[in-house]
This record gives C-alpha cells, structure tokens and sequence, in this order.
C-alpha cells in the first residue's frame, strides 16, 4: 500500500547577513536626528537617547528604527543653495585619514587654535594625552574622538556650549563622560568612545570656556 505523501513545508528563504555600519552610516542617521530636534519632533532628553544609541549600533539593521518614525527626507527640503556647507554636517575633511595622538612612556598634546577633523583617534600607554577643543575650529557637525588607555591617561576637554556624548567602558579603570547638551541645535557634538584597562579617560567641559562666535567659527573651519 501506497504511504499518503506529506506536504512538504516551504523552506524559509536564509536571512541576508546584517550589513557592518560605517562612520557615513552614523553621520547620516545622526543628522536626521538633528534635524527632528530642531524642528521640535524630539526634546533633548530624546535626541540624546537615540544620539547615544546611534555610536553603539554595529550594524545598518540597528540603525534605521532609530529614526523610523522621523521624516528622513528633512534635510533635503531646502534648496542646497539657501544652506552654508557647514550645515549639512559634513566638511573638507571628511575623507581624510583620522589625526593619531600616541603616548607612549610619554605625553601628546592638541590644544590651541587648530581645525579639528571628523574623526581623531587617542592612544595612551604608560602616558598622558591631552585634547583641549576649547579654542579649535570645528570643521563638521560631529567629530567622534576614539580614545584608548592602557595604564595611562587621555583628557578631552571642550566648551561649555556644545554637546558632548560619550559610549566606553573600563577594565580596572575609569571611563568618564560628563554629558552636555547645547542650547543652540547647530552647536557641534562632540562623541567620545573610549575604552581603559588600569587606566583612565576623561571628557568634561572646561570651566568658563564658551564659543562666543559659534556660527562664525564653523565658517572658518570650512576654509
């Protein structure tokens, strides 16, 4: 006798691999949000939930329900010619290798009146770094400072007038941010990432040091 044939189920097709986000990725979705803060969509406490967010996801996939609810479109509904480069958050510099400061059983220092780059990378060993942003000509809408201390020590210090976030950890060791969150919507951000192991990172406002010309300074930062 015959068996009955069972239907056979339909195999679900395989999921795609979840794609790695890059810097672009993060920029992009971080500028949305922006914008939805500026046009009143978000208040600050919940621009700075999905900002925070925003630096820890590790995969386009985490990113896009971030800003599900946003209209993604808004930044492109002013003509691009009513709009100063400065403000689309992206800069001259935004293809350039990211600028290296390394301690080792030394110190490095970056402070002063110098145009900072979209992305900067810190690294200490047996050593002090120093990042002093109270006088620098910010070039970009957010600049991520990576910062890694292993038995030692890197210091960001920044104006009281802009954003400042922070997303690390420690390992025997501190990692610290104090966040900020500027009046002013066009005020750059400024994202530490850090890890440290017997070591230390650190990024505060520096006590009575403001960007007086804000928008004048992102200016001269674009020449």
């Amino acid at each position: 006798m015959d068996l009955e044939k069972q239907p056979q189920k339909p195999v679900a097709p395989a999921e795609p691999p979840a794609i790695r986000a890059s810097d672009a990725d993060r920029d992009r979705i971080a500028d949305i949000l922006r914008e939805a803060l500026a046009e009143g969509r978000l208040d600050a406490d919940e621009h700075a939930e999905r900002i925070d967010s925003v630096y820890r996801a590790k995969t386009v996939g985490e990113l896009e329900p971030l800003v599900s609810d946003l209209p993604a479109a808004g930044a492109q509904a002013r003509p691009a010619a009513a709009q100063a480069p400065w403000e689309y958050g992206y800069g001259p510099q935004d293809a350039a290798a990211p600028e290296r400061l390394v301690a080792v059983f030394s110190s490095s220092t970056r402070k002063g009146r110098w145009r900072i780059g979209r992305r900067t990378q810190a690294f200490a060993l047996f050593g002090n770094v120093e990042i002093d942003l109270t006088e620098a000509l910010f070039s970009q809408r957010i600049t991520v400072i990576d910062a890694t201390s292993i038995f030692g020590n890197v210091e960001v210090r920044v104006p009281e007038n802009i954003s400042l976030r922070g997303n690390g950890s420690g390992v025997f060791g501190n990692f610290e941010v104090d966040t900020l969150e500027a009046d002013d919507p066009d005020a750059p951000t400024v994202v530490v990432n850090g890890f440290s192991v017997f070591g230390n990172v650190e990024a505060k406002p520096k006590r009575g040091k403001r960007i007086a010309n804000l928008h004048d300074r992102f200016r001269k930062g674009q020449g």
